[in-house]
């Protein structure tokens, strides 16, 4: 019989996982290769880690902010579909006067 409750188990197994956990191995192209270890060279990071594990972080922010875009999206077109329901209505050259300003400020926000 074990002293550890099943939560206590559940907590023990997580903690193990994390303070034991086998190395991951991560094929990479050349490329991405070199410029890891270009970051390391930098001095910004001190390991090859460090550089994908902030890789992997930015990706996982860049995720969120489309799913969040995508929302926003998904609510403006409702939006326009209940005024459209209503008779509300905007001439077809001012919506893609519009998208096309939306697509040259992401253009210009864009990183080079």
């Amino acid at each position: 019989m074990s002293n550890i409750d099943s939560l206590g188990q559940a907590r023990y197994s997580e903690e193990w996982r994390l303070r034991f956990q086998e190395l991951m191995n991560v094929h990479l192209t050349l490329e991405l290769e070199q410029l890891v270890q270009g970051k390391v060279k930098s001095g910004r990071y001190n390991s090859a880690s460090e550089v994908v594990r902030e890789a992997l972080r930015l990706l996982e922010q860049r995720d969120e902010v489309f799913t969040l875009r995508k929302d926003e999206i998904k609510r403006q077109i409702e939006e326009g579909w209940q005024s459209a329901k209503h008779g509300e209505f905007i001439g077809g050259d001012e919506v893609f006067d519009r998208v096309d300003a939306e697509l040259e400020a992401l253009e210009r926000s864009a990183p080079k």
